[in-house]
């Protein structure tokens, strides 16, 4: 696959990887201790002062908003330019909220820029595009198989001038930090419609509503992920305008769509990044580690390991490039089994390849002296995350046994 980036977005990905090693990656030690001392004051999911300091850093030097395509906000990069910028910043996740690309607010941004009324952008399309907020999307219940997003329960009734919202959602990402000031949720105003794809809709609700309650946060494999966090949010009764509708009833699954396309391909590169990294540490282990009278480099059960991880890794990035690049040529709807071949691929391989490298740091592996417990969790909870694995797997087959079925009707 041979990719002719313009000098201009060469130019861009040095002047990204350059900031994240002089200015994010040295900064991880005190990102931790700054988190541990807002937890230590009472309050966890407060913003900390060195995110801060980089975000206006990157922002002067206009590495911001780069996820944005076709956009006058952004920099105008398509899926295929910025697919090697979300691999650089998935090396410590983090980092992406340094220069506004962080989700799940690139997605939410991406609706109020497609779906959002001028009233809607300049409300919260403005202030998230600054960084000086950030959202929430409020999907997935606990009471229901949310892989099948038919089964939402959280109901959306209009009364008057008003839609009253009631449900329950959990494992919302990013709901519990106090600069989360609002969801983008999805429920059913219509549950009683014969098309079950036209039941749901959604619609912007302000974190300070009333009835608006973080019932608690939720554990990731253990991890709480401050300032983040992935709560429970309970939705009694809340009441915000009709105007908070996006694109109008009916259209949720629309949107959705939408939405998912480019969240999966940015997801999906993280996670090479992350698999890069965890490589990396697993060949510095080995070289540095003796065992059984010679050093764990010279075993060839590490060196398989290490061959089938590269290979693992590469396949991986040829594969997301691809998509991004359909996606950019034929669009979304079309590039839909190469966007769901990526988003099976890419975390069961990775999950792999960062398996291998914890083995290879024996005991250290787990401990917090390395990043490996963190990638983990991230590349397991993926082949969740934006549909799981079995969904797309399915979509996949069904679109490769389409044009047989064609020929051979039931």
């Amino acid at each position: 696959m041979q990719i002719d980036f313009s000098p201009k977005v060469q130019e861009l990905h040095g002047r990204v990887k350059t900031f994240l090693e002089e200015n994010v990656f040295p900064n991880y030690e005190r990102r931790e201790k700054e988190i541990a001392a807002n937890a230590k004051e009472g309050n966890a999911y407060r913003t900390y002062p060195v995110l801060e300091e980089l975000k206006a850093k990157a922002k002067a030097e206009g590495l911001w908003n780069l996820f944005l395509p076709e956009s006058g906000h952004g920099y105008g990069l398509s899926n295929l330019e910025y697919s090697p910028i979300a691999e650089m910043m998935g090396r410590q996740y983090w980092s992406a909220e340094v220069f506004n690309c962080s989700a799940p607010d690139t997605g939410n941004m991406e609706v109020l820029e497609r779906y959002g009324t001028e009233e809607q952008k300049e409300k919260w399309l403005k202030p998230l595009l600054a960084g000086e907020i950030r959202s929430s999307f409020a999907m997935t219940e606990p009471a229901v198989a949310s892989s099948d997003a038919t089964n939402i329960e959280c109901r959306i009734v209009r009364d008057g001038d008003d839609y009253v919202i009631n449900g329950r959602k959990w494992y919302i990402t990013g709901a519990a930090a106090e600069n989360c000031k609002v969801f983008i949720l999805m429920g059913k105003t219509d549950p009683d419609n014969a098309n079950r794809h036209r039941q749901q809709s959604m619609i912007l609700v302000p974190k300070n509503t009333p009835g608006v309650t973080i019932v608690r946060d939720m554990a990731l494999y253990g991890f709480m992920d401050p300032p983040a966090g992935h709560p429970e949010v309970l939705f009694e009764n809340v009441r915000v305008p009709v105007s908070n509708i996006l694109l109008g009833e009916g259209r949720g699954f629309e949107i959705a769509q939408g939405r998912l396309g480019p969240g999966r391909i940015h997801h999906c590169m993280r996670v090479v990044g992350m698999a890069e990294a965890a490589l990396e540490l697993m060949c510095r282990r080995v070289v540095s580690r003796v065992a059984f009278h010679k050093p764990l480099s010279d075993q060839s059960l590490w060196r398989e390991r290490i061959a089938k991880s590269r290979t693992l890794i590469d396949q991986t990035r040829l594969l997301v490039l691809h998509a991004a690049q359909r996606m950019d040529l034929v669009g979304n709807k079309v590039a839909a089994k190469e966007i769901a071949m990526i988003k099976v691929a890419a975390p069961n391989n990775c999950c792999k390849v960062i398996d291998w490298a914890i083995q290879a740091h024996g005991a250290a592996g787990y401990s917090q002296d390395f990043l490996l417990t963190s990638y983990y969790a991230y590349a397991r909870h993926l082949r969740t995350a934006d549909g799981p694995d079995e969904v797309h797997n399915n979509a996949i087959a069904k679109l490769e046994l389409a044009p047989y079925q064609l020929k051979h009707p039931k």
